[in-house]
């Protein structure tokens, strides 16, 4: 497979926990790892490579409309009543002997017919590297959805346990007469509310983690911060650009189109001559029964041969085939319409994709700046509140603030990823051969069947009985919402310092 020159820049930054504690990242699953393994056992894959080899086929299918056909037939007759008038009819025979058939001019309906099988195969192979960005793409979401959930969870949690603190510190300042019964329940209402949030953080994760184990085939354990996307564009522009000579989906439509433009063609030849040749060979055998009385006189078997040319000349079909060539017609314009509305598409979701991932940048930059600012009133207000100065209202409102700033800059840092790698995708830069995926062997090359099968002729040639390559999930246990402790695992968290851009 050739290579484009792209790589995945596989430095990981040093990722940090949520809240102020630092965290030492472990090895777990890499994005690299689960993406490989979704091109070894991606149902969805697995199948589409399949429907792949089986439009291959059409190729030889329609190049044995031009070949010789040749078959042996046999028949066996009792002559239950003669004619009275026929002194020599015989009581029974059997005539076993092969035929030939072979076309010389069809009106260029065969030959079409080959070229437009062909721009089909062609257009099954685009359209099968369109799927595998398709998978890359719902794998790469998956991934960052388990670490972004992991690291709401996360921020959930620890808020949880500074609520619970907090209300655990105002009950003893009420009992000191230092505070109200209106502080208490201030305390006890937000940690009522962040201990609801928490259980609808654990759904979402439990839901990433099957999301996840839907389209990679195995439980996504302890996730590595992803790595650096390659050959994200400078410009939009440069992005459209790439992605009219390269998308997948593109390239299909445009061959596709080619495919109905010969099925026009095949249609049209329906008017013209056919002209073919044919030979047989017979031989009978009276079993003795030819001539009744005079059987003696005559041979009881025989071998008779010919060969000669038929051509046909259609006069009136009812009109059949200019129906048939006004319906490849329109069949062809709707081919040449849907170029246009893939190309609308592709230049859409490239924009759409290249604007959200830039957004989602400066969104990184904004909450980053949002947490420090965040983290540095809370220190003031509760310093603030130990003098009096300020209340506990105060300080649960700057605890709240911060906690949607993390929030916030995680959800940021995993749009920007995912909008990123949808870039790629649909520039066509986002499958196996540009990612330089690991996978224990040589890349799927469907060429390889093609050049298999393009040539064969022989009518009892099979392939091994068909069985599943892709991975059951059935045994793989249901997810829970727990997560790594900061020493076992990174966080995707709001302090990491990885973002989407790479070499």
């Amino acid at each position: 497979m050739a290579k484009r020159g792209l790589r995945w820049t596989c430095c990981l930054a040093a990722m940090a926990g949520c809240g102020a504690m630092a965290t030492t990242p472990a090895y777990g699953e890499t994005l690299r790892e689960a993406l490989a393994k979704a091109y070894l056992s991606n149902p969805s894959l697995e199948a589409a490579r399949a429907e792949q080899r089986a439009t291959d086929e059409s190729v030889p299918i329609a190049r044995s409309s031009g070949l010789p056909d040749i078959k042996v037939a046999g028949t066996h007759i009792e002559f239950i009543k003669r004619s009275p008038n026929s002194f020599t009819a015989p009581e029974r025979t059997t005539t076993i002997g092969p035929d030939l058939s072979i076309p010389l001019y069809s009106g260029g309906a065969i030959r079409n017919s080959i070229k437009a099988a062909k721009e089909r195969v062609a257009a099954g192979q685009a359209g099968l590297r369109g799927v595998e960005s398709s998978v890359f793409s719902q794998v790469v979401a998956a991934y960052m959805d388990v670490l972004w959930n992991e690291a709401l969870v996360a921020l959930s949690e620890n808020q949880v346990d500074v609520l619970a603190v907090n209300l655990e510190a105002t009950r003893d300042r009420f009992e000191i007469g230092d505070l109200t019964r209106t502080d208490i329940a201030q305390s006890e209402s937000r940690l009522a509310l962040a201990q609801s949030d928490m259980q609808n953080a654990h759904a979402n994760l439990i839901g990433a983690r099957e999301d996840y184990i839907r389209l990679v085939g195995n439980a996504p354990g302890n996730l590595e911060a992803p790595p650096l996307l390659p050959g994200l564009p400078n410009t939009v522009g440069e992005a459209v650009v790439i992605a009219l000579e390269s998308n997948p989906d593109l390239i299909a439509a445009k061959q596709s189109a080619d495919a109905a433009g010969y099925d026009s063609e095949v249609a049209g030849a329906g008017r013209l001559p056919t002209i073919g040749a044919f030979g047989n060979y017979d031989y009978t055998d009276y079993h003795g029964t030819l001539g009744g009385a005079a059987a003696a006189n005559l041979t009881q078997s025989e071998r008779t041969a010919n060969v000669g040319v038929q051509i046909t000349i259609p006069i009136f079909q009812g009109g059949a085939p200019a129906a048939r060539q006004r319906q490849a017609f329109a069949r062809e314009t709707a081919s040449l319409e849907d170029v246009i509305a893939t190309e609308r598409l592709i230049i859409d979701n490239v924009r759409s994709s290249y604007s959200s991932w830039q957004a989602s940048n400066a969104v990184i930059e904004s909450s980053q700046a949002a947490v420090a600012a965040a983290a540095l009133s809370l220190e003031g207000v509760k310093a603030e509140n130990s003098i009096g100065n300020r209340s506990i209202l105060d300080v649960l409102n700057a605890e709240q603030e911060l906690l949607s700033a993390r929030a916030q800059l995680v959800t940021a840092r995993r749009n920007a990823y995912v909008a990123g790698f949808a870039l790629l995708a649909t520039m066509g830069r986002a499958e196996a051969r540009d990612l330089n995926l690991d996978t224990g062997g040589v890349l799927y090359d469907p060429q390889v069947n093609y050049e298999r099968v393009r040539g064969k002729i022989f009518d009892w040639h099979r392939d091994p009985e068909p069985e599943v390559k892709s991975v059951s999930t059935a045994n793989v246990p249901a997810p829970d919402a727990m997560i790594a402790s900061p020493e076992e695992t990174g966080q995707f968290g709001p302090e990491s310092t990885n973002d989407t851009t790479g070499d």
